[in-house]
């Protein structure tokens, strides 16, 4: 007796191919959600996910995708209007509509443009080695009554500016502080050729009170961690510093 042959097996269904923005927008993880938002929805701005007059989805299925509090993502979006990426429209038919306009700059114009993003790309990856071996190293320093008072006034200073450029100038002198409490001549320089582009760069965004709020509880634990002789947390906190603001500017700047 022949045995019955088996059936064919059924050929697997055909899957709908993932459109770019599910494939460009990710979930996001840890504790730097609203930064991480900003940098992933300003890419896919910029690289015509979404292009020009445009409508996003809605934000209950963005924050879904990402994996984000719709109050975290309502941040993101205002972030991204203050850029002028997006805006928002209301009534029948609105929703948040791209705005940004792709420019053609002459060639010259291009070359220039594309050197800065790199020179800003490139200080960022360098900020990321320097500012946590700094904070690192004062964390590992005996530092002196006179030191630890500097560290404390600086965070004070950048904790208690209210106007946008007061609150940018004592933030890199915070940075600045830092390094100097070290006593490296050679961090010292590099952190200041870091902060001298850093600056340049986030004068070219808008001022974010959510990522200022973020970056001031930052600097807390940052200076609390030097000030116990905790040098690994002080690296690991710094680093987390610098991830957000990274995160941010590549969102909005590219």
């Amino acid at each position: 007796m022949t045995a019955a042959p088996h059936p064919a097996p059924e050929p697997p269904a055909e899957r709908e191919p993932a459109s770019l923005g599910e494939a460009v927008l990710r979930p996001v993880r840890g504790h730097h959600a609203f930064e991480a938002c900003v940098e992933q929805l300003g890419t896919a701005i910029r690289l015509g996910v979404y292009p020009r007059d445009s409508t996003l989805p809605p934000e209950r299925e963005l924050a879904e995708r990402m994996n984000v509090s719709r109050a975290t993502l309502r941040e993101a979006m205002a972030a991204l209007r203050e850029a002028g990426l997006v805006q928002t429209r209301r009534g029948r038919g609105g929703g948040t509509v791209v705005t940004l306009k792709p420019t053609f700059p002459t060639r010259g114009s291009a070359r220039r443009t594309a050197s800065r993003r790199l020179d800003w790309l490139d200080a960022l990856e360098f900020r990321r080695l320097v500012e946590p071996g700094a904070a690192q190293l004062a964390a590992g320093t005996d530092l002196s009554d006179a030191s630890r008072q500097a560290l404390e006034r600086a965070h004070e200073a950048v904790a208690g500016a209210s106007a946008p450029a007061a609150h940018r100038q004592a933030d890199s002198r915070f940075h600045l502080t830092i390094a100097t409490v070290t006593g490296s001549r050679r961090l010292i320089e590099a952190v200041t050729s870091v902060q001298a582009s850093l600056h340049e760069m986030l004068t070219a965004i808008p001022v974010l009170p959510t990522n200022i709020e973020h970056s001031d509880a930052q600097h807390a634990r940052i200076v609390e961690a030097i000030l116990a002789r905790d040098s690994s947390r002080a690296r690991r906190e710094m680093e987390h510093h610098c991830d957000d603001t990274g995160a941010l500017l590549r969102g909005l700047l590219g």
